[in-house]
């Protein structure tokens, strides 16, 4: 003990900290350019507790230490997550573009007819406490004001637990379904051993659901609670939300006759998919089907031929030694290298839409091309063994994967206040709700609305394995330039 009292006399006497209070005044006075010090951190991964950065700067730089210093330090370790370093650029309008930029009154729409759609949430009983968290955030962030209905299919029956705290989480009807086996499992034709050993075989090798039934064979879709519905929004447990929607994405949907709208892009797991690509192709070429542009964002480019590199047909590409020596040279005569993975000469580069966020028209699923083309993907095995939208605006989280943009400048408007109703702890309701009244500061090429990106997690756009530059390329390009290599 009496060594721990010399070693605290023999160190710097570290300036008082600072107050919260103290710290939320001088920080409104900051200029732009350090606003970010009012952005807080955990302190530690898994901890629920924040302080600002700023405050953090103060704590752990030396005492006497020039401020210059403190701010480059807690720069240097905070630029490879903070969204704040991210230079957002935009994206060519040309065949799509955000529909909303920015904040909006929400009244604006929600004095005008509906569309006709729901939330979809595919759960069972045992994700219940998932499935809260995911409600709270769809209706603090959007459905607040637009009151859209739930629709809730199991592959069991609902107990009462979980109807009854559902119904207390939301502002709107709920429905509860079951999905029987026609539906969730295995179609008659399949050999169910064989199905299940490949199913089994993916879970083995850690494939993220593969191991699970229900991830492979869902026809929700064709469910009686949803033949009344013409678009829905699919919400999966444990999801949230890091902006406010303050526009109805179904009516724009439809107005901009859009069909599909995802928020992520990455690249799929190659043992999840193994026959996916060629029989894609294949139907593609069986009905004579022409791309008109989406269908190259999931190829790998094309290798470019050197420019010295003669042609075939050309004298000077033969070489001048008689047949039977040609013959006894290594390799000569035989087939060349195909590449497997390829389909008229084409190669799949893994991207897929990430379906547990996807807004969609439900009649396109019920159409005679999507069903035909997913009776022959089905029945392939391959499951087992320029009407895109992409709502940059939308922050959304699920697992590891997250997307958050930056906040639209000069579009951002005052934030009404939302205190839930089924947190009972009056302070921490008040404490929720202030988390959300600071929203990230306002970015160049932003597009969202009252976004508070989680700094701990990784922007998809910029992580390796995102497919944002595939979809940049069939979209028209970048407008702006990108930052110097």
């Amino acid at each position: 003990m009496n060594f721990l009292q010399d070693v605290r006399k023999r160190l710097p006497t570290a300036q008082k900290l600072p107050s919260y209070d103290d710290l939320s005044k001088s920080a409104e006075k900051m200029t732009p350019r350090l606003a970010f010090f009012r952005r807080r951190i955990r302190l530690r991964e898994n901890s629920r507790i924040s302080i600002p950065l700023g405050l953090a700067g103060r704590i752990l730089m030396p005492a006497g230490a020039p401020p210059s210093i403190r701010y480059a330090i807690l720069i240097a370790l905070t630029s490879s997550t903070c969204p704040d370093t991210i230079r957002y650029r935009k994206i060519s309008e040309k065949h799509d573009k955000v529909f909303v930029t920015g904040c909006q009154d929400p009244a604006l729409e929600t004095n005008q007819p509906r569309a006709n759609a729901a939330f979809v949430v595919l759960a069972r009983n045992k994700e219940l406490e998932g499935v809260l968290q995911s409600l709270k955030s769809v209706e603090r962030h959007f459905n607040r004001w637009f009151h859209y209905p739930y629709v809730f299919l199991n592959d069991g029956d609902f107990n009462s637990t979980f109807k009854d705290e559902v119904r207390k989480h939301v502002s709107s009807n709920v429905e509860f379904g079951k999905i029987d086996s026609s539906m969730w499992g295995f179609p008659d034709w399949v050999d169910h051993n064989v199905a299940k050993e490949g199913i089994r075989k993916q879970g083995d090798a850690a494939i993220m659901y593969g191991g699970m039934e229900s991830y492979h064979h869902i026809f929700f879709y064709k469910h009686e609670l949803l033949q009344k519905y013409d678009w829905y929004w699919r919400v999966e447990p444990e999801i949230k939300y890091f902006c406010d929607i303050t526009y109805d994405p179904f009516v724009h949907m439809e107005r901009n006759n859009k069909t599909y709208g995802f928020t992520i892009a990455v690249k799929e797991l190659k043992e999840t998919v193994p026959n996916i690509f060629r029989y894609a192709s294949a139907y593609k070429r069986v009905n004579n089907i022409t791309s008109t542009g989406l269908w190259e964002m999931f190829l790998e480019p094309k290798p470019e031929k050197p420019a010295d590199e003669l042609p075939k047909d050309d004298p000077k590409y033969k070489k001048p030694l008689p047949e039977d020596i040609l013959r006894t040279e290594p390799g000569a005569g035989t087939i060349p290298d195909v590449d497997p993975e390829s389909m008229e000469g084409e190669t799949y580069n893994m991207c897929h839409f990430w379906s547990n966020f996807e807004i969609a028209r439900l009649d396109w699923f019920r159409s005679k091309e999507y069903e035909d083309f997913f009776q022959m993907m089905d029945r392939s095995g391959g499951f087992w063994m320029e009407r895109i939208h992409y709502f940059r605006d939308i922050g959304y989280r699920h697992t590891t994967i997250a997307h958050c943009p930056a906040n639209a400048k000069a579009r951002q408007e005052p934030r009404p206040p939302y205190l839930e109703t089924t947190t009972t702890d009056e302070k921490k309701r008040i404490e929720e709700d202030a988390y959300w009244e600071e929203w990230d500061e306002e970015k160049e090429n932003g597009v969202g609305c009252r976004c508070r990106c989680d700094p701990e997690v990784p922007e998809v756009e910029l992580k390796e394995g995102s497919c944002l530059p595939n979809w940049v390329d069939v979209a028209g390009g970048w407008i702006t330039p990108g930052p110097p290599a």
